[in-house]
């Protein structure tokens, strides 16, 4: 039997790592693990979206089951207008809310002040600085007012995501759900599923950008490369990740 707590008395510290490890065996497909979220989490769950492949995949799948999904995306400031087109696409698609959270100005502005505008080549000490303050901290203030959250996560992404679950206790967010319904699927499945249900994406994927971040901290990739390469390709030695998504545990 699935396990499922009741809405009025749910709360995360009951679910063990037992009953997440049982979920995850029964729970077969990217719908019913979200369908599942929605029962247990709903309206305190939503999905964290960079308007990627993968996010827009995720998006469809939440429509479909409840219009009254949330979504929330972290506007740092920085994207691409390609970014911006697709959002307000999605929204008139689904006739849904975007919930946009933005960097604290104060911290932008004394970060600028001190650092310049364009700190993140300077050093990865920068670029972390710079990731931190324009998307890990209106994260975690997002984070705050929920119980659980979503994310369009691949394993074959990185090596950091290899060892994410479907369903995840976030112990790096105070044990709230983390709910990975891809997980498993490949960068083709992503597509197939996009062009089968004519789903709105981001046009720069048809420019050689497999993975969207701000405009300043992504290209597009050559032939051959890592579908990630575009991601900060300037950093050769330190870890290519922003830390919106912590290590796993191995």
């Amino acid at each position: 039997m699935i396990i499922k707590q009741p809405k009025s008395s749910f709360n995360m510290s009951k679910f063990t790592a037992e009953q997440i490890a049982d979920l995850n065996n029964k729970l077969k497909t990217p719908e019913e693990v979200l369908k599942w979220g929605l029962e247990n989490l709903h309206p305190k769950l939503a999905l964290a979206s960079s308007f990627g492949a993968e996010d827009v995949v995720v998006i469809d799948m939440l429509m479909k089951i409840n219009q009254k999904a949330r979504i929330f995306t972290l506007d740092t400031g920085r994207l691409n207008q390609e970014t911006y087109d697709v959002m307000d696409e999605i929204r008139k698609k689904y006739n849904t809310d975007i919930e946009i959270t933005f960097p604290d100005a104060k911290e932008v502005i004394e970060m600028v002040h001190v650092n310049g505008m364009n700190l993140f080549y300077d050093s990865p000490g920068n670029r972390k600085l710079c990731c931190g303050i324009r998307k890990v901290h209106p994260l975690n203030k997002m984070l705050c007012t929920l119980d659980g959250w979503i994310t369009g996560l691949r394993s074959d992404q990185t090596q950091n995501r290899g060892n994410a679950a479907k369903i995840e206790i976030d112990e790096q967010h105070g044990n709230m759900i983390k709910l990975n319904p891809i997980i498993d699927w490949t960068w083709d499945q992503t597509w197939d599923y996009i062009k089968a249900n004519n789903i709105p994406y981001n046009k720069l994927h048809d420019k050689g950008f497999p993975s969207i971040g701000c405009e300043p901290c992504t290209r597009a990739v050559k032939p051959g490369e890592d579908l990630r390469a575009g991601r900060w390709w300037w950093e050769q030695d330190s870890e290519r990740e922003c830390g919106l998504h912590m290590d796993h545990k191995k």
